[in-house]
């Protein structure tokens, strides 16, 4: 082949390619397709659990949460069965200020798998027991202040520290050194930056000491749909409610190979042959391997750490009421490794699928992402990133509805209260909502919420009627009501109501038990026709404990508590 002629077909193979590159045709999917997919490739029973469990409630909720108020959701109020706040103080005496009683509450308010309920035979009480035990232990380990010094023992020691030792947020180059825009990680959590330009420290905060951009990022984003938020402000996870949900944000997300503490405490994960042949076995042991196993675990002996969180979780069971058998693995000295055969398994990122489909456009490329067991920008757990990683690496797909009909954009709805402003002590009066509207015009579904020391029957209808509290002098009181369209989108509004005082002195007589209400020490109830005074320390705080044990001459133990005074 002379000269001319090679040269000549180079230029023919050139515009050859070009006119493949430019040939690349568009592929049109509509949405209601790459749902399928997603779905499709989703649906086995582990991944359903884990989904189930990980799920959060709206911050408007969170926001709401106060001790022992009525209108707490369930897992919230059985949480409060098993721990009074009175107990909490108890627990946690030398912790951090940042900690508080209501931000566990309203930890368990944005996790609804916390103390949850089960729709089979499990006992969801002893299973937010254990859980309460295995999270105090962990947290009397990981942020304790271990001074043997100290009045009170190391187990009772825990949420000492809210931000790692030795830093604070003026502190630089700690932390983030996967911040750099260059790398994916640095691009789907891009880190937030000091007014010189240099990246935010990522170090340990909160009960579960969270660090890295890595974390911060997956983090807020299920705290608040964003994973800015605390990527700019993680002094948050140190300041607010968040430096205990962190902690529940662990404890319920599973880290394949290994599954969630949650579900090793609550029976789903079941080990398989392979867990049994790796020495994993349900039981306190396996939640240190979850947490520090590289550490902590396998090495034929228990080490120091694992030994201290052994004694913390027998204290904090004890405490509890968590039975802990023979039989139970406490440690963790004989567990190797996780690994992709262990029945926590699962693949929870999505990444381009390589496969040929005979057939498809442009080569045959498979237009489809699936799952794999490494780290990625895409992850199963978040809507909508099955279709972000089909863009991403197909971007001549096109996202194409117009065969379907458009719905037009949902409208938030309007909440509207009408009733009395002012009414007596003790009164019944009644709110309506009728007047609140959706511009659609479809039904509202209604969430009111009362203040302490009123009550009502029903707290979803669309009128109320309210038994208002009783008060010696005049006070306003606030009554707030949500309501809630179909899509999800909500409104709130608040009725001030001016309750008139009875004026005079408190009426004679001690007041009536409240289970879970923080008692003082020689403070007195009456009950079941008795009157009883709360024991002085340390005995004061079992007077708040769950009422099956401590009521006062009715529960199991109630002496452990109680005095019971002559009858007047």
């Amino acid at each position: 082949m002379n000269k001319k002629s090679l040269t000549m077909l180079i230029m023919a193979s050139l515009v050859s390619i070009s006119l493949s590159v430019q040939a690349i045709e568009p592929v049109n999917l509509t949405q209601a397709e790459i749902d399928a997919k997603e779905a499709a490739l989703t649906d086995f029973p582990l991944m359903v659990a884990v989904k189930s469990s990980i799920a959060t409630r709206d911050n408007n909720i969170v926001d709401s949460i106060t001790p022992l108020h009525q209108n707490n959701p369930n897992n919230v109020k059985r949480l409060e069965s098993v721990l009074s706040e009175a107990q909490f103080e108890f627990l946690f005496p030398v912790r951090a200020a940042e900690y508080t009683y209501q931000g566990l509450l309203q930890a368990a308010a944005k996790f609804p798998a916390l103390c949850g309920d089960y729709a089979d035979n499990r006992d969801a009480e002893a299973i937010c027991r254990q859980s309460l035990a295995t999270m105090f232990a962990h947290f009397a380990q990981e942020t304790g202040a271990h001074d043997k010094w100290m009045t009170e023992p190391e187990w009772r020691q825990g949420l000492h520290w809210v931000r790692e030792v030795g830093w604070d947020e003026s502190k630089r180059d700690g932390y983030n050194m996967e911040c750099s825009p260059e790398t994916w990680q640095g691009q789907v959590w891009p880190c937030g930056t000091f007014g010189d330009g240099s990246y935010k420290s990522y170090f340990g905060r909160g009960a579960k000491q969270l660090s890295y951009n890595y974390n911060y990022g997956p983090f807020s984003d299920a705290m608040f749909g964003t994973v800015t938020t605390l990527l700019n402000r993680p002094e948050m996870v140190a300041d607010t409610w968040l430096n205990l949900a962190s902690a529940v944000f662990f404890f319920t997300y599973p880290q394949p190979p290994k599954p969630s503490m949650l579900h090793v405490i609550d029976g789903t994960w079941q080990p398989n042959t392979r867990d049994m042949q790796q020495g994993l076995s349900a039981g306190f042991g396996i939640t240190t391997h979850i947490i520090n196993g590289g550490i902590e675990c396998g090495a034929g002996s228990e080490k120091p750490q694992s030994l201290n969180r052994i004694a913390y979780y027998q204290a904090h069971a004890q405490y509890l009421g968590v039975p802990v058998e023979n039989t139970e693995v406490l440690g963790c000295k004989n567990m190797r490794p996780f690994d992709n055969q262990g029945a926590g398994a699962m693949l929870i990122y999505w990444e381009q699928d390589w496969s040929y489909i005979a057939g498809n456009p442009n080569g045959g490329k498979s237009y489809a992402c699936k799952l794999v067991g490494y780290q990625t920008s895409y992850s199963a757990f978040k809507p909508g990133d099955y279709a972000r990683c089909l863009k991403y690496f197909f971007p001549e797909i096109v996202i194409d509805d117009t065969g379907t009909p458009t719905d037009p954009v949902n409208q938030v709805p309007t909440a509207h209260i009408e009733g009395v402003t002012v009414g007596d002590s003790g009164a019944l009066v009644s709110l309506s909502a009728a007047k609140s509207s959706d511009p659609e015009g479809l039904p509202l579904r209604y969430l009111w919420r009362l203040p302490a020391g009123a009550s009502t029957t029903v707290v979803d209808a669309v009128s109320i009627d309210i038994i208002l509290p009783t008060f010696i002098s005049s006070e306003t009181i606030s009554v707030s009501l949500e309501v809630i369209d179909d899509a999800g989108l909500n409104a709130s509004v608040s009725h001030q109501l001016l309750v008139k005082g009875i004026g005079g002195t408190p009426p004679d007589g001690e007041g009536p038990y409240q289970a879970g209400y923080a008692y003082s020490a020689g403070e007195r109830v009456s009950n079941a026709g008795e009157t009883y005074q709360c024991k002085p320390f340390p005995y004061t705080a079992w007077c708040a404990g769950a009422a099956w044990a401590y009521e006062p001459g009715v529960g199991v133990a109630w002496q452990d508590a109680w005095v019971l005074l002559s009858p007047k």
